[in-house]
């Protein structure tokens, strides 16, 4: 999951590749955050992190082609180097 080169959302790890970025309290572009855990300079939703990789498991699972619960773990491992949960 940890590429150098590739950015991830520094919340929920998403790769930002062509994805929406969050904004701002300013309007201007994040360049941490997607547009699904960050926009007006405030996190969306008040979650822990585990319910962060609860959340995330089934789209994480279905895009890999991954069982859920491979996806939980994998993302348990790097969640803690995220921005948002260190």
């Amino acid at each position: 999951m940890s590429n150098e080169n590739q950015k991830f959302c520094q919340s929920c790890a998403m790769p930002m590749d062509g994805a929406a970025y969050g904004t701002e309290s300013d309007g201007s572009k994040s360049g941490d955050y997607c547009n699904y855990c960050y926009n007006g300079g405030k996190f969306c939703a008040d979650v822990t992190m585990q319910q962060m990789i609860d959340l995330c498991a089934k789209p994480m699972a279905d895009a890999t082609g991954m069982t859920a619960d491979e996806a939980k773990a994998q993302m348990a491992a790097f969640f803690p180097q995220l921005k948002r949960w260190e």
